[in-house]
Order: C-alpha cells, then structure tokens, then sequence
C-alpha cells in the first residue's frame, strides 16, 4: 500500500467506520473517500456500481451495516438481513467488477453457532444452530463471508473477512432501543447518577460473558490485513478480555464513582452464554489486541461525557 493509494470507507460516521478513518489520517493516507448514505445509497446497486466505476478504488474497508442490540435485532429482523445482505452485495461485487485490489469485509462474532465451543475458532462456522436473538443478522454476515469467498475462489479476489468481538470506544451509539449493551449501561447508570437515582436495569440475568475490544484495535487490524497476504480469508480478531455483562455494569460504575443498584429483568433475552473468540490465527499472522479495557473505557466515558456538553 502506498500512502496515495485510493481507499474506500463505507459506514465512516459509525463506530468502526470513524476509528478507521481517524487511524489512516494518522498514518498519512491522502486519498480516502467517504461518501454520506444521504448522496450514495448502498442498496441502490446501479449508483454503487458507477461510484466504484468513476472513483477506481485500490482498496476498500467495509464498515456499512445496519446493526444494533438484542431489542433491534428481535424487532427490525427484516430490515437487518435486507439492508445488510443488499448493501454487502453491492460493495462486493462493484469491488470485484472495478478491480479493487483488496476488500475488508467486516462482520461479528455472532456469525458462529449459538451453542459453540469456546473459544470460537474460524471453522465453527455452519457447525449449528445461530442464536435466535441475532439470527437474520448473522445470515446476513455468513452470507457476505460467502460471497467474499466464492468470489476469491472463481475470481481470484483478494477479499477478507475480519470477525471482531463486541466493540466498544468513542462515537457509539447510545441509544437505548437499538445501542449495545456496553454503551446502553453507559448511558443507563450516567443517567441514574445524574437524576440522584440508585436503581439500574440490567436485560437478563447479567450472567452471560462477552469479549469486548477497544475500536482503535479492530482499525489497526483492518490496517495490518489490509497488507498481509493471507491463505485464509475469514479471520476473527479479538481481544481476550471477557467478563460477566453484571461485571462490566459494575466496573462502569465504579469508573464513574457512583453507587448503584442492579435490578434484574429475567423477562428479557440473554442472548449467547459466552461469545469468546478464538484469535490464535490472527495472532499467528503477527497481529493482537494493544488496548486495555481499563484505558478504553476512560477514554470512551470522556467521549460520552463530552458529546452531552
């Protein structure tokens, strides 16, 4: 890659999409495009086509996606496997027809069976059933791991497929009927502190543990495999740290020095018992996850706090 290579970032107003973004200027990358949903609709198929055709990308980072919490996932599951599978389809194959030289396409862990061994390795993948709460957004990932492989595969494309655990950093989304749950219990015990309250609802039995990772990790990674040649194209990329949703409640709380009470809603979904993914083949490659959780969570709470200013 050189630095006035053309590189394309989908979805750069989200989570992921803005750490990339933020990452490649850092490094000194000239030539990135962005285009706002307003002016490029990815599911329109014919405008993404002659976007790709008028622009010749070198390399494109696909960060588009409808995503969201257990509540959206079970209430929008129509407008989670259309949106993603249509706008994934089009990013892929307008990469493909223009010659892109490398794609990233970015999925979740919640692609592997909902009942798999932990740690969940590449190859767990179609190995049982998916967990219903997220079910029609992981058909929709699996599907565009598939499209990015059959298309390596007849084509000979270069296009990867990262897998990152939960993530979490500045620019979330914190809206409590669609976020997830790390910046929902942000947003949830900030506001319980602020109105002089001591009550916090917690969906579920707090027991199930997630791996959570800071952002800035996953947009290193995107940027490590963007420039190794790899034999696999699906890789998940982690970081290894994983505690009860209840722990993670009550180290945010004690981050923000308030006193709290946990209520347990067992009328609510857990969703998957644990979702730990296996890196070891990331890690073989020579990449790994650099920020503590503890560092991520304060600069993530300083960008909370901010964004209310």
């Amino acid at each position: 890659m050189r630095l006035d290579s053309k590189i394309f970032i989908t979805g750069h107003n989200g989570l992921v999409g803005n750490s990339l973004l933020q990452c490649l200027k850092k490094k000194k990358f000239k030539n990135l495009f962005i285009v706002n949903k307003k002016k490029l609709d990815l599911r329109n198929q014919t405008k993404v086509l002659n976007f790709f055709k008028k622009n010749k990308f070198d390399y494109v980072i696909n960060c588009a996606g409808k995503v969201g919490g257990i509540f959206a996932n079970s209430k929008f599951k129509a407008d989670f496997i259309y949106d993603n599978i249509t706008m994934q389809n089009n990013i892929i194959y307008s990469s493909y027809f223009t010659k892109v030289k490398s794609l990233l396409f970015l999925g979740s862990s919640c692609i592997y069976p909902k009942n798999c061994e932990i740690p969940m390795k590449e190859n767990d993948l179609l190995r049982g059933e998916l967990e219903e709460t997220n079910e029609p957004y992981a058909i929709a990932k699996i599907a565009g791991i598939k499209m990015c492989e059959s298309f390596n595969f007849q084509y000979k494309t270069n296009f990867k497929c990262l897998m990152p655990c939960n993530l979490f950093g500045p620019n979330d989304n914190y809206d409590l009927s669609n976020s997830h749950f790390l910046p929902a219990l942000i947003k949830k015990i900030y506001q319980t502190k602020k109105k002089g309250k001591k009550n916090v609802i917690i969906w579920g039995s707090g027991k199930p543990f997630r791996e959570i990772m800071y952002v800035d990790d996953l947009s290193d990674a995107c940027l490590f495999f963007l420039k190794k040649k790899t034999k696999e194209s699906l890789i998940n990329i982690g970081s290894g740290i994983e505690y009860s949703i209840i722990d993670y409640a009550k180290i945010i709380a004690k981050k923000l020095n308030y006193k709290v009470k946990f209520i347990l809603d067992r009328s609510k979904p857990d969703g998957m018992k644990r979702k730990l993914v296996d890196s070891s083949l990331a890690k073989k490659y020579g990449w790994k996850a650099k920020i503590s959780f503890e560092k991520g969570l304060e600069k993530t709470l300083k960008n909370f706090e901010e964004t209310l200013d």
